[in-house]
């Protein structure tokens, strides 16, 4: 298998970034990333492709709503345009995957709402194609609460997915959804191009069970750098058999952002997990 690529999702230096685009992809790419992941980037498209530019950085894959009608986050939410409006502004960064990020709780515990999650995305990918693009979905822990015939709501929605649809696997969140991470690497097979490389104490509680309460922010969440927390991060890695992108990010960094997505990157370098 070809060794995935290390990449870093921008909303993990949101803050550096919103104050100095250019100066933070700089950052990245003198401490080694080729590759970035882009978020709330429609409203600006020609403006992240020529920073990304400048600094020498491309972003294969971007996060994008395009199951609802706002992005939630940690810090707030943001509001969703068009289908063809995200897909023209990622095909104009040079994306080659737009990956929804999140779909709220309450529609991932009826069979019938995960099979409509699964539709609205399958019906997506022939519109994406047109622009040169595939889309994905991104996890957080909501997508592991119901189950059926011990069968997790998220691989339900994988199984009603049209083969095309790329996934992203949060570890981080697939753990704290209960989960044993390698295992479920494994069990995605081909089908899992990307994840995101994300460590951290996992709260005792998952935030989107329905005896949870509200997270209200991510600064509630104990996240830490590779190797420092409670995810099997190593052997999630080395169980994938079609991982492109080692994506890193922090919703919550422990410390000086830039020394942080240094560490995970040293992490995956030193590891042998990225060419």
């Amino acid at each position: 298998m070809t060794l995935p690529e290390a990449s870093v999702q921008l909303y993990s230096l949101r803050d550096a970034f919103a104050a100095d685009p250019q100066g933070s992809l700089d950052k990245l790419a003198a401490i080694g990333y080729r590759n970035v992941e882009a978020f709330d980037f429609v409203g600006r498209p020609a403006e992240i492709r020529a920073a990304l530019d400048a600094s020498g950085l491309a972003s294969p894959t971007g996060h994008a709503p395009l199951l609802t009608d706002e992005l939630w986050t940690p810090d707030g939410s943001i509001p969703t345009p068009a289908p063809d409006v995200v897909f023209e502004a990622a095909a104009t960064i040079g994306m080659t995957t737009v990956i929804d990020p999140f779909v709220a709780p309450e529609r991932w515990l009826t069979e019938e709402g995960v099979a409509d999650i699964a539709e609205r995305l399958n019906a997506l990918v022939e519109t994406a194609a047109g622009f040169g693009l595939s889309v994905g979905y991104h996890n957080h822990a909501q997508e592991f609460i119901a189950s059926w015939d011990d069968v997790s709501a998220y691989e339900r929605f994988v199984s009603l997915t049209d083969p095309r649809v790329q996934l992203e696997l949060d570890l981080f969140w697939a753990l704290t959804g209960g989960q044993d991470v390698p295992a479920l690497v494994a069990r995605l097979g081909d089908r899992l191009t990307a994840v995101h490389v994300k460590d951290g104490v996992v709260p005792a509680v998952n935030p989107w069970a329905p005896e949870a309460a509200a997270l209200g922010g991510s600064s509630e969440l104990d996240q830490r750098r590779p190797g420092e927390g409670d995810v099997a991060l190593a052997e999630a890695l080395r169980a994938g058999t079609a991982i492109r992108y080692a994506v890193v990010e922090y919703d919550n960094a422990p410390g000086d952002v830039f020394e942080d997505v240094a560490a995970s990157l040293a992490f995956l370098k030193d590891g042998g997990f990225v060419a």
